[in-house]
């Protein structure tokens, strides 16, 4: 089935700033380079961590790259002091070899890691390292019931084979696939309990993210219902505690390979 392109919202994505820049610190934190020269946030987004590995490595040369032509407007506003450029993970190549390829919540939005995997270890200098988090989120209710919606009127009409996110690897498949190829790897998972707030807590967070394939594909009077609609389906999964607050248990996928 064919995935829709999400047009992506800046503003949407960074109002769970804090809790999606959480991980991306933890990722951060277990890179093994302390003066990289050549460093790249892939599928960097609004820039909000293109920032950061800007001040953590002061001296490199750091260049943010993603798809999104409305992210990356976002990322030049805030980040003037690195480059940005727009490219697909498949086809963009750096002029040099590079000493650290970031990647924070981004690969889980194309498939084919087999291919694209390799291919990012073939870009760095020997010594590199390739930092990747993904959320291993696809077959919980979070992700599951925009599907479940979209089979139904009056979203079918409009939602007929559209997709988010593809599945993800296993956490083994991953590590036969990078261990012969690197001479360190680590692996972890996290489970985040992201505490949201509101009356539709979880459908604002999807909105950000997963839910935007399906909210793009839909006219605009049935943009708002579907979301209703996604929240109320979601509520029996993600109930509100009596302290007013939704949990949200929120896994996530780290790697740490230096070729």
């Amino acid at each position: 089935m064919a995935r829709a392109a999400a047009i992506w919202d800046p503003a949407q994505y960074l109002r769970f700033a804090g809790e999606r820049l959480r991980p991306a610190l933890d990722l951060l934190a277990q890179v093994p380079l302390d003066a990289p020269a050549r460093v790249v946030d892939l599928g960097c987004g609004a820039g909000n961590v293109t920032a950061i590995l800007r001040q953590r490595f002061p001296d490199a040369d750091v260049v943010g790259v993603d798809g999104s032509a409305a992210m990356l407007e976002k990322a030049r506003a805030t980040v003037p002091d690195c480059r940005f450029e727009q490219g697909d993970f498949f086809q963009w190549q750096p002029a040099e070899p590079l000493d650290l390829i970031y990647t924070n919540a981004a690969l889980q939005w194309v498939d084919r890691h087999e291919t694209l995997f390799p291919r990012l270890l073939s870009l760095l200098a020997p010594g590199g390292v390739l930092a990747v988090q993904m959320p291993a989120m696809h077959a919980t209710p979070l992700r599951q019931i925009p599907y479940d919606l979209a089979r139904v009127p009056p979203w079918s009409e409009h939602l007929r084979g559209v997709t988010s996110a593809p599945a993800i690897l296993s956490e083994l498949e991953y590590w036969d696939l990078l261990r012969p190829r690197v001479a360190t790897l680590d692996m972890w998972q996290t489970t985040y309990m992201h505490a949201l707030s509101g009356e539709h807590a979880v459908m604002e967070w999807a909105s950000g993210s997963s839910l935007r394939a399906f909210l793009d594909r839909l006219p605009e009077a049935l943009k708002q219902p579907f979301g209703l609609a996604y929240s109320e389906a979601a509520r029996p999964h993600y109930p509100r505690r009596a302290d007013g607050s939704t949990l949200l248990p929120f896994q996530r996928l780290f790697m740490v390979a230096r070729v």
